[in-house]
């Protein structure tokens, strides 16, 4: 398969190439407004590179009815733009792959339904966490012990310096917010397991912590988010640890520390399979963050 990847030179766009790379497709297209991008040599040296999004586009197009068509583009770009990428994707007759969170908004999902619809083209969107091992056991575990209600507490600590604040991620415009940012694979992952939402409360709002309550289905859960270092517990510190997750069903431990470094090449076979997930798919975590924002 032939891939274009939008906002290549971003954190998350090696994840992308090295799954592509690993399951042996090719990229012929990359765009992105900045022009540190080397890591392409490591991955597809002879890929196009543009810093222009019109003359990507005109290539894209050149492309079309040669053995280097693009099927498929990997969007990696800010959280705003996703929305604009996967419309430019379909209508240029590819199929969109597009990092979390996949849109900001759930009418953003409803035109995004009418373009698949218009351009017989699909959208895929990334949750890793659905293919992590620990969480399929534990998705298998709830459905083979059903209750009526659970009790979950969710903290995620991920430091972040002053850049971020500075940066796209910081302005709640371009990110939606920190529970966007960095909240929305797990409120996904939550709803995938424990049905979906209900309700959602905010108790806490600032630009470097969230906090608050969400009722889904079958649980209700206690939810803590944060870029502040300051609130790493003492113990992940000591440790030299800048991240601290914990995720906590009645009362017990849920540990899913490892085994993050192939979910992007298990999302890739999925979707490249036929099994990938679809915009409807993401549409309960976005319904969640998008109402976190409009609390606030």
């Amino acid at each position: 398969m032939n891939f274009a990847v939008i906002g290549v030179g971003g954190y998350i766009a090696p994840r992308h190439l090295e799954a592509i790379k690993d399951l042996g497709h090719n990229v012929v297209a990359a765009f992105d407004i900045n022009d540190s991008v080397g890591i392409l040599d490591r991955y597809f040296p002879d890929c196009q590179f543009f810093s222009q999004f019109e003359r990507f586009e005109v290539f894209v197009d050149s492309l079309k009815g040669t053995d280097k068509q693009v099927e498929y583009v990997s969007i990696c770009t800010p959280n705003y733009l996703h929305a604009s990428h996967i419309k430019f994707a379909l209508s240029h007759g590819a199929h969109a792959i597009c990092e979390k969170p996949l849109v900001l908004s759930e009418k953003e999902i409803d035109e995004l339904e009418q373009y698949e619809s218009r351009y017989g083209r699909k959208v895929f969107t990334v949750l890793q966490l659905r293919v992590h091992d620990a969480i399929l056991a534990l998705k298998k575990k709830v459905e083979g012990n059903p209750k009526d209600l659970f009790k979950i507490d969710l903290n995620y600590m991920t430091s972040r310096g002053n850049w971020y604040h500075e940066s796209w991620k910081g302005d709640v415009r371009k990110s939606g917010g920190l529970s966007t940012n960095i909240g929305v694979h797990f409120f996904d992952m939550l709803t995938w397991i424990f049905g979906d939402p209900v309700d959602v409360a905010v108790s806490e709002y600032t630009p470097t912590l969230e906090k608050g309550t969400l009722k889904l289905k079958n649980a209700e859960v206690s939810w803590s988010l944060t870029v502040d270092r300051k609130l790493l517990p003492p113990a992940a510190v000591a440790a030299g640890k800048t991240t601290f997750r914990s995720i906590t069903i009645d009362g017990e431990e849920f540990e899913f520390s490892e085994g993050f470094t192939e979910l992007h090449r298990r999302v890739y076979q999925d979707v490249l399979g036929g099994r990938g997930y679809g915009l409807n798919a993401a549409r309960g975590a976005i319904r969640i963050v998008e109402n976190i924002r409009k609390m606030s």
